[in-house]
């Protein structure tokens, strides 16, 4: 009664096991790779099978116990089919997906000890009236049954969505080898051939002849997606504006985009072969070069990081530098440069930044960029050094003129006013207009060594400004006011500036068309 409950339990339990492993192999997929799945599963079921019975027919025939027999192959198979699960659960070792695998271990470990038991134990082991190798079967067969729910379980031989191993492929003629082994010693030994038997090993050839059928339509099928994904990616790559670009680890380009041409000028087959800095500006090829080396170095090691985003300038093949930013990545040949032209932009800001810095109507610095010309000549005077001096500049009779010509005529002037005042003053002198009809010099180095040349440079501009400006076939005169201030030890950039600005209005109050500066040995 014990032997029959065992029987049944192990059958059971084998069951389970059968289903657990069909539920590891049927998660979703395609008609093609669901046939195909089961398609091996008869292979291997129908080469067992015939296997069984040729060893039951043996075992017949030496009048041997047919019961015992079919224990025996009970545990080969289930032994066959733990191989299988943990071979197929082999494949996905993601830290996700263990569990799947402990469990199938652990379910193969007490299957282990199951055959040690049987094999070690002169008669089944019993225990509370259980027999131990049974019980250790019905327990490994149970925990094969739930590792495929667990995580990892139901994509651990997900070969439609997976690169199907060799070892998969070559495997589906293993189950027809024995088959045919089997079959043929069993002629061989008793010279005759079973009707079941012979039924059998047909189907399995014929499963075989179907799978290899199944699985070529699957590999067009496949074949095709590929054709359609890579027309399709390539359709997205020839129709971008930014240039991609892949190199390998030696810095050899390998491909370029046909973005190449409109971007560059260059034709991508005339880039391909090239070295990565090719083009590159000789004061951008250390950033460049260095981002190029990390990824290198991150691919040597195995590792990947994010990648990197570089800005250099490439010259085009008009001559002229285009401003690139690069996105550099790994790549399975190497190294994939996304490079996107941002000369437009980078100009536009360019411009932004000049604009904000500079006055509209004489190109002249603002006040804002003045004063910081001002704090950075004090900042880098040093002991024995002349002191810079500022000039602040006012136009006399400026408002009249607008009145009588216009804004147009006024705006003109300002225009002659401008270029007059940068003629008087050195290259390395500042020039500012700070609004209206305000202007200003900031003098460095040997013009501010003391008060002669200062007052040498005032004239100058004096002179300059006060001739008749003709403007719109129209003559206007304006006079000049000019106050001048020299920095002393300690001064700061307000101190100078307010100290300039009040000598101009001093020059203002004495009558207008004046100079105004601090006597010698004196600080304004």
């Amino acid at each position: 009664m014990v032997g029959l409950l065992a029987f049944g339990g192990i059958t059971l339990c084998l069951g389970l096991g059968v289903a657990g492993l069909v539920m590891a192999a049927t998660d979703s997929g395609t008609t093609l790779v669901w046939l195909r799945r089961l398609l091996d599963g008869w292979l291997i079921a129908g080469s067992l099978l015939t296997l069984s019975w040729v060893l039951l027919l043996h075992r017949a025939d030496q009048g041997g116990d047919v019961y015992l027999s079919l224990l025996g192959l009970a545990r080969v198979v289930t032994d066959i089919l733990v191989l299988g699960l943990l071979v197929a659960l082999r494949f996905c070792l993601r830290p996700a997906e263990r569990a799947a695998t402990t469990m199938a271990a652990v379910a193969l470990a007490i299957l282990a000890v199951s055959d040690m038991l049987r094999i070690l134990l002169p008669a089944p082991g019993v225990s509370f009236g259980i027999p131990l190798a049974a019980a250790f079967s019905m327990t490994g067969l149970f925990l094969l049954a739930a590792a495929p729910w667990l995580p990892g379980g139901a994509s651990a031989v997900g070969v439609d969505r997976r690169e199907m191993p060799v070892v998969a492929v070559v495997g589906g003629f293993v189950p027809v080898v024995v088959c045919e082994v089997a079959v043929v010693g069993h002629m061989l030994a008793d010279g005759h051939a079973d009707v079941l038997m012979v039924v059998l090993a047909g189907s399995v050839l014929l499963a075989l002849g179907a799978r290899q059928g199944v699985a070529h339509a699957d590999h067009l099928r496949l074949t095709r997606e590929a054709a359609a994904r890579e027309a399709h990616y390539r359709t997205l790559v020839d129709g971008s504006s930014d240039v991609i670009t892949i190199a390998g680890l030696d810095g050899r380009m390998l491909y370029v985009s046909p973005a190449a041409h409109q971007v560059f000028g260059y034709r991508p087959e005339d880039l391909v072969g090239t070295r990565v800095p090719v083009y590159c500006h000789p004061d951008d090829l250390v950033p460049l070069m260095h981002a190029v080396e990390t990824l290198r170095q991150e691919a040597a090691s195995g590792t990947r990081g994010p990648g990197a985003c570089v800005s250099c300038r490439v010259r085009a093949a008009d001559g002229r530098w285009r401003h690139v930013e690069s996105t550099i990545s790994h790549h399975p040949d190497g190294l994939i440069f996304n490079s996107r032209d941002v000369t437009q932009r980078v100009e536009l800001l360019a411009e932004l930044e000049h604009l904000a810095f500079h006055d509209a109507l004489t190109d002249l610095p603002n006040r804002a960029l003045f004063a910081d010309r001002v704090a950075h000549a004090l900042r880098k005077r040093t002991v024995g050094t002349a002191p810079p001096a500022v000039l602040f500049v006012d136009l006399d009779g400026f408002k009249a003129v607008n009145d009588s010509f216009g804004h147009a005529t006024g705006d003109a002037l300002l225009r002659h006013a401008a270029r007059r005042l940068q003629s008087c003053v050195r290259a390395g002198d500042t020039v500012a207009r700070l609004g209206g009809d305000e202007f200003a010099a900031l003098l460095e180095g040997e013009a501010g060594t003391c008060p002669c040349p200062v007052r040498e440079v005032a004239e100058r501009i004096l002179f300059a400004l006060s001739q008749p400006y003709h403007v719109n076939n129209s003559d206007a005169v304006v006079s000049t006011s000019i106050g001048v201030a020299v920095a002393s030890p300690g001064m700061t950039p307000e101190e100078l500036l307010h100290n300039a600005d009040l000598a101009m209005y001093e020059a203002k109050a004495a009558g207008k068309g004046r100079i105004r500066m601090p006597s010698a040995g004196a600080h304004p």
